[in-house]
């Protein structure tokens, strides 16, 4: 062990600090500071590191730098002419700190943690947002009201329906539709038959009721001008269809085997219906959801 080695451990331990706390304190590896007490520097990554580290060193425990290379000049390597730079010196550096800078260091993490604190608001209100106007646009046809003609008739829910039952009743309601030979037999089509009587019986503001006769069939169809939520039961509370119409897919339906149907619109003023081609009045208020009723009698 040289004796800049002895000098240091003795001022090291005079100070009651152990490698371990050195090296928490300088940042130099245990290794290192090691080597400076044995006086072994070739464990050091080079000369200039030597000097770094002494200094470091004696900052650590209280001694002066300038003195220690001054009185062990011939331990020290000298092949490096110019002072140690201050800003190696890591305890010095933190001792010198203005307090200003030692205030804004101690306060960046907690500016950091409110900044991101306040993007994770921003980003959830705009999430929030977005999803509500969605919902709103879904939903626009099938918010229920206070009216008396709303308790009627209120939309399927998964339990009373279950997936895929939509679908196989809708698939066999377009096939009983019967195709159309030519343009002038869907002009004929069109025209309800001379004979076919619907007739409202009861009319309100948002809720009709009809009787369809003198008719062998009941074709029912729902068409949309933009998108809206209808639903079909029959008098018996059995659904045919509980789902979105949307504009250029209108649905058609054969009710020729029921006595009684209801039909749940929520979009009103987009929404159009007809009975063997003859279009169906609404009621007067196209600005809430209605209840069309159809009392079907074939005599």
């Amino acid at each position: 062990m040289s004796e800049l080695g002895n000098r240091l451990k003795q001022a090291r331990q005079d100070k009651n600090l152990s490698l371990d706390d050195l090296q928490g304190l300088t940042k130099i590896q245990k290794r290192y500071l090691v080597g400076i007490e044995e006086g072994n520097y070739a464990v050091m990554p080079g000369k200039f590191y030597v000097r770094a580290f002494i200094k470091q060193y004696c900052e650590a425990v209280g001694l002066d730098p300038d003195e220690i290379f001054e009185e062990y000049k011939n331990e020290v390597p000298s092949t490096y002419n110019d002072d140690v730079p201050e800003q190696l010196s890591r305890v010095k550096t933190h001792k010198e700190l203005p307090k200003s800078a030692s205030k804004a260091i101690e306060l960046l993490p907690r500016i950091l943690i409110a900044v991101l604190v306040i993007a994770a608001v921003i980003v959830a209100y705009i999430l929030f947002i977005s999803g509500n106007n969605n919902n709103q646009q879904n939903q626009s046809g099938i918010e229920q009201d206070n009216d008396p003609a709303q308790s009627e008739y209120t939309p399927l829910n998964e339990e009373e329906e279950p997936a895929g039952d939509t679908e196989d009743s809708q698939g066999e309601n377009e096939e009983a539709v019967p195709p159309q030979a030519d343009e002038e037999g869907a002009e004929e089509d069109a025209e309800a038959p001379a004979q076919q009587q619907l007739t409202a019986e009861e009319t309100a503001a948002t809720a009709v009721t009809y009787t369809l006769s003198g008719t062998e069939e009941f074709q029912l169809e729902i068409s949309s001008t933009d998108s809206t939520w209808v639903g079909v039961k029959n008098g018996k509370g059995t659904s045919f269809f509980g789902d979105t119409v949307r504009e250029g897919a209108p649905q058609t339906f054969d009710l020729s085997a029921e006595e009684e149907i209801t039909v749940r619109i929520g979009n009103t003023a987009a929404t159009a219906l007809k009975v063997n081609g003859q279009p169906v009045e609404l009621g007067s208020d196209k600005t809430r959801p209605q209840n069309i009723k159809i009392i079907y009698s074939k005599e």
